[in-house]
């Protein structure tokens, strides 16, 4: 395996390589990257895995000079699954002032969005970056992040980017919490009460199962549930999964997306629902 610090050390690397596929993080790795990690190698010759702090996409109260940071425990995991690692500095990938912008849809700003004004656009551009640069035939992306895989998506498609992207289910440990580099920020009695966020979606989505189409009681019942916890709920919403409009009605694949701090992390979770 090879780590890569610098563009022209990457591309000159990747020149020869017609079999890519790519998976990027931003490190403070876990199983569930490891899972995307170990799907990419099936989906290609050449693995390649970026771990970047991107500051695009933190807004000015977020954590980005707290986030994990942990390059040589990411390339230990990554022995023997990955064929490239590329740790970029910031002032690599951003040589310059970034004054161009990915222009994001509308849904960029609602769910998540809506927390977290500016999120989207820089993640979008930089994974735009990250897919010029290393230039895969295949990207994988987590399905925790649901709207990012939606908003990526979608702009794959509309720039007519000639990459096919895969997204890997989440992983979960015992209780059923998504696994998420910020998990660490829970406290052991944090730590205990946050699987009731995949308990109160998994009781949505039996509800949905069950024929219930009130989606708005439904929404209320959860974040109810939720705040009665202790929780800080900022959404429970029932989207649809083709691009998380709300559904019109009539639709069989939805997906029930939440958001809600529990002390101060942050933790965001979602469970597919085919009727």
């Amino acid at each position: 395996m090879q780590v890569i610090h610098s563009v022209a050390e990457l591309r000159a690397r990747l020149a020869q390589e017609n079999a890519v596929a790519f998976v990027p993080t931003m490190g403070n790795l876990h199983a569930g990257h490891v899972a995307l990690v170990e799907q990419a190698r099936q989906q290609g010759t050449c693995v390649v895995v970026s771990i970047f702090v991107n500051p695009l996409q933190f807004g000015q109260n977020e954590d980005f000079d707290q986030y994990p940071r942990t390059l040589k425990a990411d390339c230990e995991k990554l022995q023997g699954l990955a064929d490239i690692v590329f740790a970029p500095a910031v002032d690599e990938m951003y040589p310059e002032q970034q004054s161009f912008y990915v222009e994001l849809p509308s849904i960029a700003n609602e769910l998540c969005g809506a927390f977290r004004p500016g999120h989207f656009r820089g993640m979008a551009t930089v994974v735009l970056k990250l897919l010029n640069l290393v230039q895969p035939q295949v990207a994988l992306f987590g399905k925790k992040d649901y709207q990012q895989l939606a908003v990526i998506r979608q702009m794959v498609s509309q720039f007519n980017l000639p990459v096919t992207l895969i997204g890997g289910e989440t992983v979960r440990a015992a209780d059923g919490l998504a696994l998420s580099s910020r998990n660490q920020y829970l406290s052991p009695a944090e730590r205990t009460e946050a699987a009731f966020l995949y308990r109160t979606l998994t009781e949505a989505a039996a509800a949905l199962h069950a024929g219930d189409k009130d989606h708005a009681a439904i929404e209320q019942k959860a974040a109810q549930a939720l705040a009665s916890h202790g929780w800080q709920v900022e959404y429970v919403s029932i989207r649809a999964q083709a691009g998380l409009g709300k559904p019109e009605g009539g639709e069989h694949t939805l997906v029930i997306l939440a958001a809600a701090r529990l002390g101060a992390p942050r933790l965001i979770d979602n469970i597919e629902v085919c009727l």
